[in-house]
């Protein structure tokens, strides 16, 4: 018996996001991909996952994916047996941060779409790998995901809510993971959400960035089996 694992992508990502960390998995899990490319709202997002998902699933979310997977608890919580919030937080954006994506869209409107993605990287990834081809990784994987998936997932990140208030109503094993060299991610935004989550282990990965099932997948997968056990 195959047991599903729902996957959901971060901002300017596809399914490569978790390929190193697939054949990883356990031989029982199947993973599924979500598609978070076509609405401009975490809700629609939310929505379009949870009818074409299994009637009963494990969910992980990466950045922008756990601002989603959050999201799929507030809808049909009844759904998930498991939980995985990967160098996400449950804050909504601050005024600051979405003046900052508002410029990154502008950007990316005058066709500057190839330097967005390339000034982005130093805030993504840990030092060790700027210089080699996780960088070229995630720059073609924003490239592949293209400008108007860009503006529909800013747009709807810019939107968000609070999840903070409905953390402590999660009921299901939680897993919290965020990369060691997270700028994007302070630990403390993790520590937070797994203080709120009554469920929830709190796992650092090291040697990584804010996209650690690219800079270290063993270990990504190392903490996603042994929380697919609880």
């Amino acid at each position: 018996m195959f047991y599903p694992l729902v996957m959901v992508p971060g901002l300017r990502c596809d399914g490569f996001l978790y390929q190193p960390i697939i054949p990883r998995l356990g031989g029982s899990i199947a993973p599924v991909i979500a598609d978070v490319s076509l609405d401009d709202s975490i809700a629609g997002m939310a929505g379009r996952i949870l009818a074409a998902a299994p009637p009963r699933f494990a969910l992980a979310g990466l950045s922008m994916g756990g601002y989603v997977v959050l999201e799929i608890m507030r809808q049909a919580p009844e759904r998930v047996t498991h939980l995985a919030l990967l160098d996400t937080n449950a804050r909504p954006d601050s005024e600051e941060r979405k003046q900052a994506r508002l410029a990154e869209m502008e950007l990316v409107r005058q066709g500057k779409s190839t330097l967005v993605s390339r000034m982005a990287l130093p805030g993504l990834l840990a030092p060790a790998h700027l210089d080699g081809p996780v960088a070229d990784q995630v720059h073609d994987m924003a490239m592949r995901v293209g400008t108007d998936t860009y503006m529909r997932q800013q747009t709807a990140i810019m939107g968000r809510i609070d999840s903070r208030p409905f953390l402590p109503g999660i009921a299901v094993p939680t897993l919290v993971g965020v990369g060691a060299e997270d700028k994007l991610i302070p630990l403390r935004l993790s520590e937070e959400m797994a203080e709120l989550i009554p469920e929830a282990e709190l796992v650092i990965f090291p040697d990584a960035g804010h996209v650690p099932t690219l800079e270290n997948p063993a270990a990504v997968a190392e903490a996603m089996n042994n929380w697919l056990k609880r």
